[in-house]
């Protein structure tokens, strides 16, 4: 991979406003400046037909995270699903938002669920204000 290749893309499939957050510097922080990361913001249908294919829950979700290789990996996000969640944990949307990509890179690096999954979320939200 040379020096000008993007290690960071997000693409916006949806007309949702997306939250003003340094998504690159926490991409980099968490899982490293060569990781490769794409981010996909998706409708409601798009999210539940991945939830559906990948994890055999048929609903929509607020976000998906997909590691593909050791140093590439997607993040699905739905802006509708992550309003509706940030309501039910009390949050503002773009911080809900931010926390649910932390979440999603913490799961690219390799952990699941539990105390140190959280543990290691809480310092990068910390890190980034969220």
């Amino acid at each position: 991979m040379s020096s000008s290749e993007p290690t960071f893309t997000m693409t916006n499939t949806t007309k949702a406003k997306l939250p003003r957050l340094a998504f690159a510097d926490m991409k980099d922080a968490v899982l490293g400046k060569k990781y490769e990361l794409s981010v996909i913001i998706v409708g409601k249908k798009e999210i539940q037909k991945l939830n559906k294919e990948y994890r055999d829950i048929n609903k929509p979700t607020d976000i998906l995270s997909f590691p593909l290789s050791d140093n590439f990996g997607e993040i699905y996000i739905n802006p509708e699903m992550t309003k509706l969640e940030a309501k039910k944990f009390d949050r503002n949307y773009e911080n809900f938002f931010g926390f649910l990509f932390i979440h999603g890179l913490t799961h690219l690096k390799g952990f699941d669920h539990g105390s140190t999954m959280e543990s290691i979320e809480a310092r990068f939200r910390k890190k980034f204000g969220i």
